[in-house]
């Protein structure tokens, strides 16, 4: 029998606590060659902690920490350690002559990935020095110098900050092409991204790492039956402690002679009830009615001295818009976001904004509360308002700060001592609190995990405003937004009938054309049709639509079947032969469905 890949680091009964609060408790796990391993898990929660342990950086309190003899590890931490007196070519690859490094198509892949898009030109390019780059600029030439340094064992945290959705593309297909003694180990909260790259997700709560095999979907799956059995266990315990609590009740209070076995077991359930994880709960919150003329762009341009990020612009966005913009990095995406707010003024053009708009911009930077750091993270809720309404329900504004996972002496923290997370967390709160019908949201997905990711889309899954999100999180874009449109660098945008993909496909096919500008439905009529576009006759848009909906009928089918095969999946969860089985009928199912949505998508280009 062949033996199974060699550990390259392992960790043996390891526990780590900070003060009072436990961030390892017992965990064993190992990383072996060949692994690539995602991380997820709650702000907070021990995630980057673990990867130091991993590294060696951080010594654990009790356990064992033990590595293979010769092992190259490289971390990518959160925080920026290249020099700034560096060229990004000392940083990424050393004194090699060009010669050398561009031989090596590997290295060669990764310049032309990651730093492609620095700007070369205005910046020196390989020669330029580092120190007055941007953070992301910075971050990039970080992992490309780990990428390009080729470690036994590479450890990644948050990998995807700072990268738009084709360097997130591009990220996951050369990690999945890392040589097979090598291992991954990335935390993200990029969900398209754990799926594309991850062959085992870790999840890290509550002091343990519980390991799942596969991507996000194959976590997901996985976590909802570990929920199945708990509420199956919990009901059972429930059930037991009616019994026993009934059994104690019975006859007179002073009685003494119960047997003390039952009074023990009545107390075992009790103290069975597992503490309740700190969860995040976004609930419908009120918004204002909204009219039919929201934000309406004309002929709107936006130059920065001689760059022009926008030229000649007509975008009309009507309400319940659900609209996610992509785009290069510097195409001018936050710039456009800030056109809408009004908080930029177009150099031409005119932005006529609907009077019933009740408006709120989640900015990248949430330097809106700068100002507020001094306060307490309650007041800082009530300073926007001290009630508000949750469906029906008028909830106080320290009510609202527990719901959304700010509990107990969390309230009384200081804005200033809140993590990323936590301050995006509390400046979307603040924003929601002031009830908007129209939510303008930049990068909403930086440093906010997975499972208030989650809650964040369910929320507006039930949003009754308009909706524009500026996203590198493609899995987030697709989640959230009922279309998207594409910024790519020439002044104009791009609607994406085909979403995220068709945006790579125009990417990899090279500089733009003339792109048109977008309407939303409302307006689309009176939209100029572009020139490379052909007008269908009626006679072709009826079949089309006639073909949409036969195609629509086969993807709920479809919907019901793997639905159907995911219920029998967790009914046999411990049958793995049966799992593998059904396994296998799920992915010709999902992929027979990915057929099927591209077939609509082609009729819905002629059917409209």
């Amino acid at each position: 029998m062949a033996a199974g890949p060699v550990n390259l680091v392992n960790l043996e009964r390891a526990r780590l606590a900070f003060a009072t609060r436990v961030i390892l408790d017992d965990v064993s796990l190992g990383v072996a060659a060949g692994d690539r391993i995602g991380v997820v898990g709650r702000n907070g929660g021990g995630k980057s902690t673990l990867l130091r342990v991993l590294a060696g950086l951080q010594a654990v309190d009790d356990g064992r920490v033990t590595q293979t003899g010769g092992l190259t590890v490289a971390v990518l931490g959160q925080d920026d350690e290249l020099d700034p007196d560096s060229t990004v070519r000392a940083c990424v690859v050393g004194d090699l002559d060009d010669h050398e490094w561009a031989g090596d198509a590997r290295v060669r892949d990764v310049v032309s990935g990651l730093l492609g898009g620095l700007g070369a030109e205005a910046v020196g390019g390989l020669d330029a020095v580092v120190g007055p780059m941007s953070g992301g600029e910075r971050r990039r030439i970080a992992l490309a110098k780990h990428l390009v340094a080729d470690p036994d064992l590479l450890l990644l945290d948050e990998p995807t900050n700072h990268l738009d959705v084709e360097g997130v593309a591009w990220l996951a297909r050369h990690l999945s092409a890392r040589r097979p003694s090598s291992a991954l180990v990335a935390i993200t909260h990029d969900r398209w991204f754990l799926d594309a790259m991850a062959t085992t997700t870790w999840e890290v709560h509550d002091g343990t790492v519980d390991a799942y095999d596969g991507g996000y979907a194959a976590y997901v799956l996985a976590r909802a039956e570990r929920s199945r059995v708990a509420a199956t266990t919990e009901e059972r315990r429930q059930n037991l402690l009616r019994k026993e609590l009934a059994w104690l009740r019975r006859g007179p209070p002073a009685r003494t002679s119960k047997p003390k076995f039952r009074i023990d077991a009545a107390n075992a359930l009790v103290a069975d009830v597992p503490p309740p994880r700190d969860d995040v709960e976004l609930l419908r919150f009120a918004t204002r009615r909204l009219g039919k003329d929201v934000i309406d762009l004309h002929g709107v341009r936006v130059q920065l001295g001689e760059r022009v990020l926008l030229d000649d612009l007509t975008w009309l966005i009507g309400p319940g818009d659900r609209i996610g913009v992509v785009g290069v990095n510097g195409s001018g995406k936050s710039t456009l976001l800030r056109v809408l707010s009004g908080d930029v003024a177009p150099t031409a053009g005119k932005v006529k904004t609907g009077r019933t708009v009740k408006l709120a911009f989640l900015s990248q930077e949430v330097r809106e509360l700068e100002a507020l750091a001094e306060l307490r993270v309650v007041d800082a809720v009530a300073d926007v308002r001290e009630t508000t309404h949750l469906g029906e329900r008028e909830v106080t504004a320290s009510q609202l700060a527990e719901r959304l996972g700010f509990t107990g002496q969390r309230q009384q923290s200081l804005v200033k001592e809140l993590s990323g997370g936590e301050r995006r967390r509390l400046q979307l709160l603040r924003l929601l609190m002031d009830e908007p019908n129209v939510l303008l949201l930049d990068e909403p997905t930086n440093d906010l995990d997975v499972d208030t990711l989650t809650a964040l889309e369910d929320l507006l899954d039930g949003w009754a405003g308009t909706l524009i999100v500026v996203s590198h999180d493609r899995y987030a874009l697709e989640r959230m937004c009922d279309r998207q449109v594409a910024l790519l660098g020439d002044g104009h945008l791009r609607d994406l009938p085909g979403g995220v993909e068709e945006y790579l496909h125009l990417r990899a096919s090279g500089p733009p054309a003339r792109a048109r500008s977008v309407a939303s439905e409302r307006n689309a009529p009176t939209a100029a049709i572009p020139s490379d576009v052909r007008v269908h006759t009626a006679e072709e848009q009826r079949v089309a639509r006639k073909e949409m909906a036969r195609l629509e009928r086969q993807v709920e089918r479809i919907e019901r079947q793997v639905a159907l095969l995911h219920a029998e999946m967790a009914a046999q969860a411990t049958d793995h032969v049966a799992v593998g089985e059904l396994d296998e009928r799920l992915r010709g199912l999902l992929a027979e469905r990915e057929d099927v949505e591209s077939r609509w998508l082609e009729a819905a280009d002629v059917g409209g």
